[in-house]
């Protein structure tokens, strides 16, 4: 898997989170895999930064690698820890 390819945009609609990748192609993935997102306001969700690694909400604590995307990961924490496969 390449770790060059990177996230360009993200969007949103009721159920998924829809990735923008730098090599054109585009990822869906159920906000279900990732509960901080799910249950955020559309205002919060906005609040995306986005860097050559992944996607950081700070107001909601959430780190998504693109990496993890790619690899078909959801959330690997459990109860707010780190959870090690």
């Amino acid at each position: 898997m390449s770790t060059s390819v990177e996230a360009t945009r993200v969007r949103f609609d009721a159920d998924s989170m829809w990735v923008d990748l730098s090599d054109g192609r585009v990822l869906g993935v159920p906000l279900a895999w990732f509960p901080r997102l799910l249950h955020a306001s559309a205002e919060q969700l906005a609040e995306v930064r986005i860097s050559s690694r992944g996607l950081h909400w700070e107001a909601l604590d959430e780190d998504v690698s693109i990496a993890g995307l790619l690899a078909g990961l959801g959330d690997q924490t459990v109860g707010g820890k780190t959870f090690a496969a």
